[in-house]
């Protein structure tokens, strides 16, 4: 089962998504590309935001990074009764999993492409807030994902169409203005020829 949260901080909304547990949490990373949040140091819940096509980890509005945040601190058995916490959060792809980590452990590939937010307090409007948007799913994350992945892959074959489509024309205007060079040379007067006798 994943928790699904809306941000509507900003328009249009983010999706946030939330494992019920460790264990849920371990399969909700399948939900490319996302960008990953929990309490640094501490037993939390892994929060999941759904990034719109074309942002970064930079675009991240303040607003939603706070809801975040927020929602994660929340979901932590001993953060949410500490203050001044720190959340990391960092791109899907830079999550690094090995055998020998326990259920919910994860590491990082590279440490420069993780970000932090300080978390001060606990603030129950921004919770109260998220928790009225909270749904149940039971979502088939590896379908919702290659979904995802199908639809990307049509965008870039049809942006490669019409990359090649402008290409071709560009070759017709250029072979079409070689010719009309060529032609505009034939026509200069000392190469013209007359076929008119003169006495």
């Amino acid at each position: 089962m994943v928790f699904y949260f809306t941000s509507a901080v900003v328009n249009p909304p983010f999706t946030i998504y939330m494992g019920k547990d460790k264990y849920e949490s371990k399969t909700t990373h399948i939900l490319f590309p996302t960008r990953r949040f929990h309490v640094d140091k501490l037993s939390s819940a892994h929060v999941y935001l759904r990034m719109p096509k074309g942002l970064t980890i930079d675009d991240i509005p303040p607003e939603v990074l706070i809801d975040c945040a927020q929602l994660v601190k929340n979901n932590s058995i001993q953060g949410c009764k500490m203050n001044n916490i720190n959340v990391v959060y960092t791109p899907w792809a830079n999550l690094k999993k090995t055998g020998d980590m326990d259920v919910g452990q994860i590491g990082f590939y590279r440490q420069k492409e993780v970000k932090i937010v300080a978390v001060e307090k606990k603030i129950n409007e921004i919770i109260n807030r998220l928790e009225k948007t909270k749904m149940e799913r039971f979502p088939d994350l590896a379908a919702e994902k290659e979904s995802r992945d199908r639809e990307e892959r049509n965008e870039k074959k049809a942006q490669l169409q019409e990359q090649k489509r402008r290409e071709k024309e560009e070759q017709k205007r250029k072979k079409e203005m070689e010719e009309l060079r060529s032609y505009s040379a034939l026509m200069k007067t000392e190469n013209m020829k007359t076929n008119e006798v003169r006495t």
